[in-house]
């Protein structure tokens, strides 16, 4: 007679298994896109763009809510566990803001969205006011 218990119990440790694997791939991807003018840029696991600021320094933040910046760049952040892809992970890492958020950088400069980009591909922050870019690899 075959001991339906025992079944139970893989079939129980391969659910969770995959759920595990599950929430260690969603945890957030960034990947490269590419678009006639712009090259090659990071973008989201949606396909939305990425930015970084002129004014940032390594490590630092110079987008904050006082002066109104977030509002229309807001903090990219996945994590520490984020995944890469056709990107060198290594060059990702993650800053504490001064308003408290945590923020992931790239090559120690943070990554921003811009709120008018609606649809992934968008990259209407680009070159604007002369200091925001999408992020090359």
């Amino acid at each position: 007679m075959l001991d339906f218990s025992k079944f139970g119990r893989i079939f129980m440790g391969l659910a969770a298994g995959s759920l595990i694997l599950a929430s260690v791939v969603s945890a957030g991807t960034v990947q490269t896109s590419k678009k006639d003018g712009l090259g090659i840029y990071l973008v989201d696991e949606k396909g939305m763009t990425l930015y970084m600021f002129k004014k940032d320094t390594p490590g630092k933040s110079a987008c904050g809510a006082a002066n109104g910046c977030l509002e229309k760049w807001p903090v990219f952040y996945i994590g520490a566990d984020w995944i890469t892809s056709g990107v060198d992970a290594t060059a990702f890492g993650a800053l504490s803001r001064d308003d408290g958020k945590e923020q992931t950088t790239y090559k120690g400069s943070p990554l921003y969205y811009f709120v008018k980009d609606k649809a992934p591909g968008d990259s209407k922050g680009q070159g604007l006011n002369d200091a925001w870019y999408v992020v090359a690899p």
